[in-house]
């Protein structure tokens, strides 16, 4: 099995693409089908490398993929809603046909890998409740919004497996639901291929405090079983109650032969029982990260990256002058890759980007402000004695065999500061430090301790931060603690580890905020600053444990910037030099004074492995900005219905009327577009027929380009319709204006069918009228009536 939206999701390195949402701003189905090949093809590499190496694949190196996320991004507060395509169901499903069909390849004997969208069904959050959760979405919103990319994904991808959500779906578990499994997913759309239950899906069946839908876990599996589920990722008491069921006469032993018929047909479409040399013989085990799945890394990191404001100032050029880069995402590895993610080889942050770029420019760098707290350093050595009387600098390092630090320790030693690299090494164990600690200045001081595993920081014994019980995500939880000048505390930092290599260390900010202070005169000293901030999949992303003002549980609670990068953006731009923001999420940032303040504004998703050279070249201008926002910019919270609310009113670009910061379809470019010639043939249709839309697009300014033109339908007097809907997107390069290359029509066969046969649910009179809108949705280029 293995896990991951856009990348490889774990099993050492490997091409790391932007994450999905980022590709989802390229709007562009045949380049997402192929960054999906590619990731087939190393999906395949890492297969035959394992079982070269070890006679066999686990996790993380199988050829059944979970992925993609076909959700829709219905509220920006979900934390997942990064591994997703975007909040409309038109470009999701396209975009979940090309990425299913990429990763499955084509062969003809052969399924390269089995992909797996899920979650199947109405799955967007909140992460703290999915457990329990139970979704009663209206007939209109199941078929218009929450199931069309799943049908397309199994009707069009051809998609050889399907995982059920947590939650459930009008009262029944989305993993025992009848209706989901066997009517649509099987009865309705053909589905012939095998659904896995989400892990631990199963337990949420009967558990007490979960739906407790049934009050066992025989019934549970039987229940699940029965209403079409095939495979269940749990535990060995997973198949103990299925034995149980079986032989209690609730689950017929031929539905589980039924299942396994499907499971061994998808090893058998994987060739798992022919000759390998048969099977896909033009793959190695050394094709994956690779030179060329770097480059298209780094290609598609630049046709995802939305330029949302510029106000002259880009692009910069060869010769920008002296540039101070800020920010906490600036040289951040995490930034790069969202969640779900394997290990770049060869990573390259925005800020190593920068310096690729201008090598002969002078580049300054300070962090100036934490994701969430103030910019954080080393705790330096000077302030820590080995005894209260500082009788010797240092510190006591014990290393203990188990979490309880029961007993004596199996080493002692001293260092100089609280912090340890290893390589090599599996650490499962736990590590305390303990030093004397005299405070440098009177004031609340910030501690965290960056690290891949659970700490805890105690002064005086009593709890600073505790991040203890953390999953395989790390924390990035920070405590505060006032501190008095020239007095003496006692630390001690306690912390595990679990992976084979790795760093951690203590930090601190004193109360003077000299991080803060020195990114301040950094700006003062450059021509232009590119601060790079945002958001981590640290702070959004699945069931995090994590409570912090704006965030909570993997989701989020406000949208706007966290407020110590607001305060860092507002001090750089008192300096009265240009600031340029680079933001680095998953989902929309509110971010309103930047919009009226600032001149440049670019939006760079987690661009991947190869981000920083993809930001880079579009900040010098050596690509054009084209890619297009697939979720709409919020200017509040408060525009938003509960987060609970699974009905589509007032939601999304389809059907939010108010105003918002960024549309859905935004994105600027360092060119200019005209269009003119609009029109649909034919000019009067029936419901059940197509309407072919063409426009002429013409490059209208001084640098090549490419245009995505998109196209909208509107049922005006239809109650329930959106008030508009993608129904097309395309596009291709442009050269300038005066190149010797003619204008290209673009044109695009769309249609808008709301048919008994095609929607199962609403569908509007066959009379009604509508109009189709050529643009993107920010800005109307071109309209028509049909």
């Amino acid at each position: 099995m293995e896990r991951g939206p856009a990348r490889r999701g774990g099993g050492g390195y490997a091409t790391v693409f932007p994450q999905a949402i980022g590709l989802a701003a390229t709007f562009d189905e045949p380049f997402v089908r192929r960054v999906a090949a590619h990731i087939g093809v190393e999906f395949r590499a890492k297969y035959l490398d394992a079982r070269h190496r070890f006679g066999g694949s686990d996790w993380f190196e199988g050829l059944t993929v979970w992925s993609p996320n076909i959700n829709i991004f219905r509220d920006p507060r979900w934390g997942r809603g990064q591994e997703t395509y975007g909040e409309d169901p038109y470009l999701t499903a396209r975009l979940g046909v090309a990425f299913v069909q990429g990763l499955q390849g084509d062969d003809p004997d052969y399924a390269l890998t089995i992909a797996t969208p899920k979650h199947f069904a109405v799955h967007s959050g909140p992460e703290a409740s999915r457990h329990r959760d139970d979704i009663l979405p209206s007939a209109r919103d199941l078929a218009d919004t929450y199931l069309p990319a799943f049908r397309a994904a199994v009707m069009e991808g051809g998609a050889r497996s399907m995982m059920c959500a947590y939650n459930a779906v009008d009262g029944a578990p989305a993993c025992a639901n009848e209706p989901l499994l066997t009517h649509y997913l099987r009865e309705a759309w053909g589905f012939d291929g095998f659904v896995v239950s989400d892990c631990g899906a199963v337990l949420d069946i009967h558990a007490a405090d979960r739906h407790a839908y049934v009050p066992t876990p025989e019934q549970a599996v039987a229940v699940a079983f029965n209403a079409g589920m095939d495979l269940i990722c749990g535990g060995a008491e997973d198949g103990e109650a299925i034995v149980r069921a079986v032989r209690d006469g609730l689950l017929d032993e031929a539905v589980i032969d039924r299942a396994l018929v499907r499971l061994f047909t998808a090893r058998m479409q994987l060739g798992q029982f022919d000759e390998p040399s048969r099977v896909f013989p033009s793959i190695t085990a050394a094709d994956f990260d690779t030179a060329e799945g770097r480059a298209l890394a780094r290609t598609a990191a630049e046709r995802g990256i939305v330029l949302l404001r510029n106000d002259g100032l880009l692009p910069l050029g060869d010769n920008p002058g002296r540039i101070a880069v800020i920010g906490p995402n600036a040289d951040s590895l995490a930034a790069l890759v969202g969640n779900y993610n394997g290990d770049p080889s060869q990573p390259v942050t925005i800020l190593d980007g920068v310096r690729r770029r201008w090598p002969q420019a002078e580049v300054t760098y300070v962090e100036g402000a934490g994701l969430i707290d103030r910019a954080l350093e080393p705790l330096p050595g000077d302030v820590l004695c080995l005894d209260a009387a500082c009788s010797a600098p240092g510190v006591r390092v014990e290393h203990f065999s188990d979490r309880a630090f029961e007993g004596s320790p199996v080493s002692t030693d001293h260092a100089g500061s609280v912090e340890q690299t290893w390589e090599g090494i599996l650490r499962s164990g736990a590590v305390r430090y303990t030093a004397w600690l005299t405070a440098p200045e009177d004031g609340d001081y910030v501690f965290r301790y960056a690290a891949d595993g659970g700490y805890r920081v105690f002064i005086d014994d009593a709890p600073v931060v505790d991040a203890w019980n953390v999953d395989w995500r790390p924390a990035i939880v920070a405590g505060t603690v006032r501190l008095r000048r020239g007095q003496t505390y006692r630390l001690r930092v306690e912390a595990f580890q679990r992976t084979t290599r790795g760093e951690e260390r203590l930090l601190w900010s004193p109360p003077s905020d000299p991080g803060g202070a020195r990114a301040e005169a950094a700006a003062r000293n450059a021509d232009l600053v590119i601060f790079v901030g945002g958001l981590t999949a640290q702070l959004e992303g699945e069931e995090l444990p994590l409570s912090t003002p704006g965030f909570s549980g993997g989701d989020r609670t406000s949208l706007d910037l966290p407020a110590p990068q607001q305060a860092m953006l507002e001090r750089l731009h008192a300096t009265g030099k240009p600031v340029i923001l680079v933001l680095v999420n998953g989902s929309a940032l509110s971010v309103n004074w930047a919009d009226r303040n600032l001149p440049a504004i670019l939006e760079a998703w987690y661009p991947g492995g190869q981000g920083g050279d993809a930001v880079a070249r579009i900040l010098a201008g050596d690509v054009n900005p084209s890619g297009r926002l697939p979720v709409t910019f919020y200017r509040s919270k408060d525009d938003l219905p509960a987060f609970t609310d699974y009905s589509m009113e007032n939601r999304t670009y389809r059907y939010f009327d108010g105003p918002v910061l960024y549309p859905f379809g935004h994105g600027l470019s360092y060119t200019r577009f005209a269009y003119s010639g609009v029109q649909a043939s034919p000019g009067d249709i029936r419901a059940d027929e197509a309407v072919e839309v063409s426009v002429v697009v013409a490059n209208a300014g001084d640098r090549a380009g490419d245009e995505i033109v998109q196209l909208y339908i509107s049922r005006p007097g239809i109650e329930g319709a959106p008030l508009r809907a993608l129904a097309g997107a395309g596009g291709c390069p442009w050269p300038r204006a005066n190149s010797a290359a003619s204008p290209s029509p673009w044109t695009r066969a769309a249609s808008a069918r709301w048919t008994t046969a095609a929607c199962d649910g609403f569908c509007p009179a066959p009379s009604s009228c509508g109009s189709a809108e050529a643009s993107p949705a920010a800005s109307l280029r071109a309209r028509l009536e049909v």
